[in-house]
């Protein structure tokens, strides 16, 4: 496992590397709820890649990848039993849109959060996403420009310690 480290002071740094990133509004916190804007403290595996291959060429790196489709998007009800999953749209409960315009889900690494089992209200959809240009806080992801992005991946990280 090949770990960087997110700080609360909006870095991700990884061997001699550091990156600017956006975290979510509300900071890092260790107990994480459903829509409380925080990012998640711990040690989070990064999942898998998804990229949107209309868009971007694949990322580097060991990571599993799949492009997305417009079809895809991300259950956070959290009375559903797709919660915190990915699905595939129209979907009838509370979901995001993978699919984005904005371009922030252009690359998308899925944090293991929540899902190892997936407990209801504890938070869905943390992700390694691609930051807004004036790194706008998240709804709890880490985001980071797509280059920073890439060279993470790239440089074989597989994991994050988040802390605050």
């Amino acid at each position: 496992m090949t770990v960087a480290r997110v700080s609360g002071e909006g870095r991700v740094t990884f061997q001699d590397a550091s990156f600017r990133c956006a975290l979510g509004g509300a900071g890092i916190r260790t107990v994480k709820v459903e829509g409380d804007h925080a990012t998640p403290a711990g040690l989070l595996p990064i999942r898998r890649l998804l990229y949107r291959a209309d868009r971007i060429a694949p990322p580097e790196g060991a990571l599993p990848r799949a492009p997305l489709a417009p079809e895809d998007g991300w259950c956070d009800d959290p009375f559903h039993a797709d919660y915190n999953r990915q699905v595939t749209l129209p979907h009838p409960a509370r979901h995001e849109h993978l699919w984005r315009e904005d371009g922030l889900y252009d690359l998308i690494g899925v944090l293991g959060w929540n899902d190892a089992p997936v407990v209801r209200e504890r938070g869905s959809a943390i992700f390694l996403h691609i930051a807004r240009p004036d790194y706008a806080p998240t709804e709890g992801c880490v985001a980071l420009s797509l280059a920073d992005l890439r060279r993470l991946l790239a440089m074989g990280v597989s994991s994050l310690e988040i802390i605050p």
